[in-house]
């Protein structure tokens, strides 16, 4: 950007405009730390750049999972409690609507418990492989947080949550 004085106007390249005066120095009260968590303003590196976007993306991508993981788990919940309604349902004489996807289907009573026992296996190892995929981020959001921690101290934050 083109810093303009008073005369400059006539160009048609000056995109700010500006009074004359002194700007030499900086004022600096804009900061927005604490002045002891300031430090002395570590430089930071391509490296450095590249790890603190891995930790955001790994952080992105827990909270993902973590909103999955509440809706699997939820959809369990719903499961099992279906498993129990079938458990003490006494005939098999009536056939039972159960929904398969966006549809439902008539099903007999064993039938329709063998659906629910293979329904209820699948939803275990999505959870266990969410559950999996979770503990990865963590584990690397952990790594990141000791080396950039490490460089940066309290110049960065890589604290999550509100």
């Amino acid at each position: 950007m083109i810093i303009a004085n008073e005369h400059d106007i006539q160009r048609k390249d000056v995109l700010c405009i500006r009074p004359p005066g002194n700007y030499s120095q900086i004022d600096n009260t804009m900061s927005l730390l604490p002045p002891e968590d300031e430090g002395d303003g570590v430089e930071v590196a391509w490296e450095d750049q590249q790890r603190i976007n891995t930790f955001s993306k790994l952080n992105n991508r827990l909270t993902d999972i973590q909103d999955l993981l509440k809706q699997k788990n939820e959809e369990k919940e719903y499961y099992d409690d279906l498993s129990m309604e079938l458990e003490l349902a006494d005939s098999d004489s009536e056939p039972i609507l159960y929904k398969l996807g966006d549809s439902f289907f008539h099903l007999s009573l064993r039938d329709a418990r063998k659906q629910l026992k293979s329904d209820l296996k699948r939803y275990e190892s999505e959870i266990e492989g969410l559950e999996s995929k979770k503990n990865d981020c963590e584990s690397g959001m952990k790594d990141l947080k000791v080396q950039l921690y490490a460089k940066f101290g309290k110049q960065i934050n890589l604290e999550t949550g509100p």
